[in-house]
């Protein structure tokens, strides 16, 4: 397998940190939409580890990837998880954030992939932690960081899942839409 050309794992580390950046002025804009709205905030303890282990592991992958030989296969069901990730984005829309702030009384999300899951971003972003470095065959960065964090989702969701069943109200039934 030959080397990954260096202009090319610049390239796929930079969409990803571009994305990521995006994402985090995307989500603090929505965070504070939400609290104006009457939204709090549950889970917070927990969101520096989250926020240090998707650091580490960006910055991990920046520092061992170059020069690694690229493997196709998981380079491809990267691009199939960025699919899901827009269809999840899309979905759940100006109530997306990387924290989790509750609206009391607000529906639930009941269209896109929130119909087969109930928490697609997560099955996204642990997807995405364990492709990523498979596309540069760095397997000890897939599997010390995707153990690290189905620790990390396992106290989120419960958490996101307790702050839910507290506050929110039930899946309203919608029609299906272009994106759903």
């Amino acid at each position: 397998m030959a080397t990954a050309p260096a202009w090319g794992t610049g390239a796929i580390l930079g969409y990803v940190t571009l994305q990521r950046l995006v994402e985090l002025a995307i989500a603090r804009r929505n965070t504070r939409r939400l609290l104006a709205e009457g939204g709090f905030e549950v889970g917070r303890r927990h969101y520096p580890a989250i926020v240090l282990l998707h650091g580490l592991w960006l910055a991990t992958i920046w520092l061992t990837a170059f020069g690694q030989p690229l493997h196709l296969l998981p380079l491809a069901l990267f691009a199939l998880v960025q699919a899901l990730r827009f269809w999840t984005l899309a979905a759940i829309g100006r109530r997306w954030t990387t924290r989790i702030i509750v609206v009391p009384g607000e529906h639930l999300v009941a269209r896109g992939p929130y119909r087969f899951l109930s928490h697609p971003n997560y099955v996204v972003v642990a997807c995405e932690i364990a492709l990523l470095p498979a596309v540069f065959g760095l397997w000890a960065t897939c599997v010390i960081f995707t153990v690290l964090n189905a620790a990390v989702l396992a106290i989120r969701i419960s958490a996101e899942n307790q702050g839910l069943r507290e506050h929110a109200a039930p899946r309203e039934r919608m029609q299906r839409s272009a994106i759903g």
